[in-house]
């Protein structure tokens, strides 16, 4: 498992809740249950309808919900269509551009091939050689969801497989960040659904499910407890909206690429910079995009980004939070610090950003 930082104003550490490889011992992951009324008790005919929607829902979705299986570890994925297509995370993937497939309904692990990945927001899609049998999921309206939704998380944590969690939409629109490092793109995901549902390492690309039996979001990330020991942070996950995971999955398979990712960006590429005491003080500009926004607001290799918008961004992972808020054509104030330590703010029109 690997630590990530938030763009959330709160103490937990960030973790990818996947790729890890199947467990030795036999835990059982956690799961949370709906909180009842403080002043009054379901009635039994209440209870058993939820308990209903519940077995009518995992035995709708599940079907559609795979394990996939590098030479590094493991993780999860969603049946998009008949032909073969998967969804999943770009981390559960990795380097592999050959996996395995094993359905939850059992059979033989089935070989599959990397279409494409989009790093960027830490998407891919894989396809099955053999598509027989295959069920696809059904995706829902991800912008419709509501705070306090019940909601289901189905995938394979620590390698146990149809494994399936349960919870609330506890928040929307957040905006975190994975490290980039071996295995992980390093991705910033915005608008993603916090839940209670609990998310654990092979969880990732698998499906957020609400009572209807819609796919609304692909658990990715779980959270840490730095008190804790860097122990798990009870009912805190994240998801990528299933609007945008579908948008992103159409475009790959359509295209074998994804042609417009609807993220703004500055036309740099740059690093992290460390001053002398050892803190991050903003990003370096390594290289310039000809006819990029920076480039035509005059920003030069050499100097570094301190701000976005009056936001201050001493790391890329707060450089890419600050813009994943933003959209292709917005113009930002950036601050940015030259060689002779004067620091100035211009004005940038942002562009798309570049997904070859």
């Amino acid at each position: 498992m690997r630590r990530i930082a938030a763009g959330l104003a709160t103490a937990f550490v960030l973790l990818l809740a996947g790729c890890a490889p199947p467990p030795t011992s036999s835990a059982t992951p956690s799961t949370a249950t709906p909180h009842s009324s403080p002043t009054a008790t379901p009635s039994p005919m209440s209870l058993h309808s939820l308990e209903s929607a519940y077995e009518d829902v995992i035995a709708d979705v599940l079907p559609s919900i795979v394990q996939i299986t590098t030479k590094v570890g493991l993780g999860s994925g969603i049946v998009l269509d008949t032909a073969g297509h998967i969804i999943t995370n770009a981390h559960v993937v990795g380097q592999a551009t050959r996996m395995e497939v094993s359905l939850a309904t059992g059979g033989p692990p089935r070989s599959a091939r990397l279409v494409r990945s989009f790093n960027a927001g830490d998407l891919a899609v894989i396809k099955v050689d053999n598509p027989d049998g295959l069920r696809p999921a059904r995706f829902g309206d991800s912008a419709k969801l509501r705070v306090g939704q019940i909601v289901l998380a189905m995938g394979n944590p620590l390698g146990l497989s149809g494994s399936v969690t349960n919870g609330i939409v506890s928040a929307l629109g957040r905006t975190v960040s994975e490290p980039q490092e071996a295995g992980s793109p390093g991705a910033t995901i915005a608008g993603a659904i916090q839940t209670s549902a609990a998310i654990n390492p092979g969880n990732s690309g698998g499906a957020l499910v609400d009572l209807s039996g819609s796919v609304i979001g692909i658990p990715t990330l779980a959270a840490t407890d730095p008190e804790l020991g860097g122990g798990a942070a009870p009912g805190i996950g994240f998801a990528i909206p299933s609007n945008t995971a579908r948008d992103i999955a159409t475009q790959i398979v359509k295209y074998g690429k994804v042609t417009n990712s609807h993220r703004a960006a500055l036309g740099i590429q740059g690093s992290t910079v460390i001053s002398a005491d050892g803190q991050s003080i903003g990003v370096g500009i390594i290289r310039v995009e000809p006819g990029g926004g920076a480039a035509k607001a005059g920003i030069r290799a050499g100097d570094v980004i301190v701000s976005i918008n009056g936001k201050n961004t001493p790391t890329m992972a707060s450089l890419a939070e600050a813009l994943a808020t933003l959209r292709p054509g917005d113009q930002a104030k950036v601050g940015v610090q030259h060689s002779d330590g004067t620091t100035t703010t211009v004005t940038v029109t942002l562009s798309q950003l570049r997904t070859d």
